[in-house]
């Protein structure tokens, strides 16, 4: 464990939570610093083949904490150069992890908090969760891709209320509307999470990054170009290991034995 981040793992499945709980999780530049390691070692360690990123304690997490910014007068944090060395580099390398990655959001998830659990390829939340794009109440936009996932996945309308009347949203309310995966009772929640982690993790590694990457290009590109893509990944993967296992669990009547590569 790191002083703002635990970092642990079972089998196949690491576990990154934030670890602020007395300040809601929220940000400082130690808790980044330390968050871009361990998701470093779930990039190298090719034996972890499922992350869960959560928070500790009451909440998921609430954002940037405030206190680690400057206010006086001529010398105000640069919040434009606090999100292109901190927050952007993040959302980056969660959309581009060529492992699948599960939100698991209980509590509040408040402005980039919220927009770091949707940055996740499977977000599951308690029922008792809230998502809130706080940020206009202090005078912001959305950020941390809150300005590209809420349109993309709960439309324009929907998008400019969360947006402009930063208002909570309940995880129930989320699921319905497609902008999470799933809302669940709090108490099953760790349940949940687990099955769906363990699951993942025993799955072709390679075919859930193929996957995620060619659903993330989906929402930039054209048809041809997404043929194209869909040609280019299959090609590489009917050469894998996991194809191979795949294919013939399914001739001799058998359950695959995926190992990732």
């Amino acid at each position: 464990m790191t002083d703002t981040i635990e970092f642990s793992r079972d089998g196949g499945v690491a576990r990154v939570a934030l670890n602020r709980p007395d300040k809601l999780n929220s940000f400082t530049r130690q808790m980044h610093a330390e968050l871009r390691d361990a998701i470093g070692e779930c990039e190298r360690d090719d034996t972890i083949r499922a992350v869960i990123l959560t928070g500790n304690g009451r909440a998921f997490c609430a954002g940037q904490d405030l206190a680690d910014l400057s206010f006086e007068p001529g010398n105000m944090t640069d919040l434009g150069a606090l999100i292109h060395e901190n927050f952007n580099p993040l959302i980056r390398r969660l959309q581009t992890l060529a492992k699948p990655v599960i939100g698991r959001v209980h509590g509040i998830a408040a402005g980039a908090g919220a927009n770091l659990a949707l940055a996740c390829d499977l977000v599951l939340a308690g029922r008792s969760a809230s998502f809130l794009q706080a940020f206009v109440n202090i005078g912001l936009v959305p950020d941390s891709g809150g300005t590209y996932f809420l349109p993309h996945r709960v439309g324009v309308a929907r998008a400019m209320g969360l947006a402009m009347l930063g208002e909570k949203l309940s995880a129930e309310q989320a699921a319905q509307w497609g902008l999470i995966w799933r809302c669940v009772d709090d108490d099953k929640l760790d349940a949940e999470v687990a099955a769906l982690a363990a699951r993942l993790a025993g799955m072709p590694t390679r075919a859930l990054a193929a996957s995620k990457r060619a659903i993330h290009a989906a929402l930039v590109s054209d048809l041809s170009a997404q043929l194209d893509l869909e040609r280019q990944l299959q090609s590489d993967l009917g050469a894998s290991h996991d194809y191979a296992e795949g294919v013939n669990a399914f001739l001799q009547k058998r359950t695959p034995k995926f190992e990732g590569r």
